[in-house]
C-alpha cells in the first residue's frame, strides 16, 4: 500500500491537469467596453437613425410601399409573395412578414387618451375601419426597422442593440412626424400615411406604424 507522500506525488499532477482542463473550457467574452480596446465609438441608435432617415429610410418606403388595400389583400392570401414585393425578403426565417405601405382614407375612430394613441382608418369607403394607425407618442413594435431590407440582425453586436435600434425608429418617427399631428376632433378627417405593418393573426386591425403622416382639416 503506497504511503501518503507517494499518493500525494501521484495525485497532485492529476488535480492540476483537471484544473487546467476546467479553465480551458471556460471562455471570457469581452463586454462592449472592452471591444476595440476601449476606443470604439459608443453605440448610438438615435444618431444612426437620424443619419439614415432622410437619405435611405424614407426613399426606401416610398419606393417599396404599395397601396394598403393591395398589399393587405395579397398578404392575407400569399404572405411570401407579398413579402417579396412589399416586404423584407432578408428577414429572419422565424419572423413574421413586415410590409411597407401607403395608406389613405377617412378616420372613423380615434383613441387619443392613451400615450399609445391610434386612429382607425377606412380606406375603401364603406364606413368601417380597415387599418389602425399609431400616432404616438408611445409607439409599439418594430415594423419600421423590420420592413427595411438593408437592416439585418447580424449587423449588430447583440439582441439588445438590435432592439434599441428598433425602438429608436419609433422615437424618431414621433419626433419628426407624429408629434405634429392634431389630437382633437379627428373623426371624419382624412389621413395619409407612409409606413409599415407586421402581418398579424387577422383577428385585429392591421397596426400601421408611420414614418410620415398627415391628417386633413376638419370636414
Amino acid at each position: 500500500m503506497p504511503n501518503k507522500l507517494t499518493w500525494l506525488s501521484f495525485a497532485v499532477p492529476i488535480l492540476a491537469g483537471m484544473a487546467g482542463l476546467g479553465l480551458t473550457a471556460c471562455k471570457i467574452l469581452p463586454t462592449p467596453s472592452m471591444q476595440g480596446g476601449g476606443n470604439a465609438p459608443a453605440f448610438n441608435p438615435d444618431k444612426m437613425i437620424e443619419d439614415i432617415w432622410a437619405p435611405k429610410v424614407i426613399p426606401y418606403l416610398q419606393q417599396k410601399g404599395g397601396p394598403f388595400p393591395e398589399v393587405h389583400a395579397l398578404a392575407t392570401t400569399d404572405p411570401a409573395a407579398a413579402g417579396a414585393k412589399y416586404g423584407n425578403p432578408n428577414k429572419q426565417a422565424n419572423s413574421p412578414w413586415t410590409f411597407a405601405v401607403r395608406l389613405e382614407g377617412k378616420i372613423v375612430a380615434a383613441n387619443t387618451q392613451s400615450r399609445a394613441a391610434t386612429i382607425d382608418v377606412d380606406v375603401d369607403g364603406d364606413g368601417k375601419a380597415d387599418a389602425r394607425v399609431q400616432i404616438g407618442p408611445a409607439v409599439r413594435g418594430t415594423a419600421l426597422r423590420d420592413s427595411l431590407d438593408f437592416i439585418q440582425f447580424n449587423d449588430f453586436t447583440n439582441q439588445i442593440d438590435f432592439a434599441q435600434f428598433g425602438k429608436a425608429f419609433n422615437i424618431y418617427a414621433d419626433k419628426t412626424a407624429l408629434s405634429k399631428l392634431p389630437r382633437e376632433a379627428l373623426e371624419g378627417r382624412s389621413a395619409k400615411v407612409l409606413g409599415a405593418y407586421t402581418l398579424g393573426s387577422g383577428q385585429d386591425l392591421p397596426l400601421v406604424t408611420p414614418a410620415e403622416a398627415e391628417i386633413g382639416p376638419k370636414p
